[in-house]
């Protein structure tokens, strides 16, 4: 892993991530923040698979995940929680950057108060069992996109983003010049050459 290339993606837009990567890379519209002001997250993929009904795997992933890490879970479970607040709060404890969850949590007040970010499909009261052992850090899939151990996760208000792991120098060096070239255009200069665009469309141009 190359720290410098995790810290140039740590602050890159979930926006111009997807304009480099393409729909295949960004999790589907259910895997949301909970709450209007969840913190951004960014971190390298701890990847978890729990069965629909269990959240064992979870559990004892907040034990052996690296500080820094974003546990991303394939689960798909809409019936049970996969965690609470407790949880949360030892992740949190523990320095794991956010949740990503395909499936649901309980605990919602305590883990916006915490201001622990996860990212997930909603909340249920209810928890699931803790039996089924699978193992960690295999290929998952969340959100409709494939996750592996160690691919860097982005996610923010707009959605949540994977960053292919040997992808990961090209797209941060992608990112910063699209950035940088932002920077220099005024919302002028945007308008007249987005305006142009439509019109050149509009009248049959290529």
């Amino acid at each position: 892993m190359n720290d410098d290339t995790a810290t140039g993606l740590t602050d890159v837009p979930t926006t111009t991530l997807a304009d480099l990567l393409g729909y295949a890379q960004v999790m589907d519209v259910g895997i949301r923040p909970l709450w209007p002001t969840a913190p951004r997250a960014a971190g390298p993929a701890f990847t978890v698979r729990c069965p629909p009904g269990d959240n064992l795997m979870l559990h004892a992933a907040i034990h052996r995940a690296e500080p820094g890490s974003v546990v991303v879970v394939e689960s798909g479970d809409m019936e049970y929680a996969l965690a609470g607040g407790n949880v949360c709060a030892v992740a949190q404890r523990r320095g794991i950057a956010a949740f990503v969850l395909d499936g649901l949590i309980r605990d919602l007040a305590e883990v916006r108060a915490m201001g622990f970010p996860v990212y997930a499909r909603g909340v249920i009261p209810i928890p699931g069992a803790k039996t089924a052992v699978t193992p960690l850090g295999a290929k998952v899939r969340c959100g409709g996109v494939d996750v592996a151990a160690g691919d860097f996760v982005v996610a923010d208000e707009d959605g949540v983003v994977a960053v292919p792991r040997d992808r990961r120098d090209a797209v941060t060096a992608a990112a910063l010049r699209k950035l940088a070239e932002e920077a220099t255009q005024s919302l002028e200069m945007w308008e007249a050459a987005h305006r142009a665009r439509v019109d050149k469309i509009l009248s049959g141009g290529e």
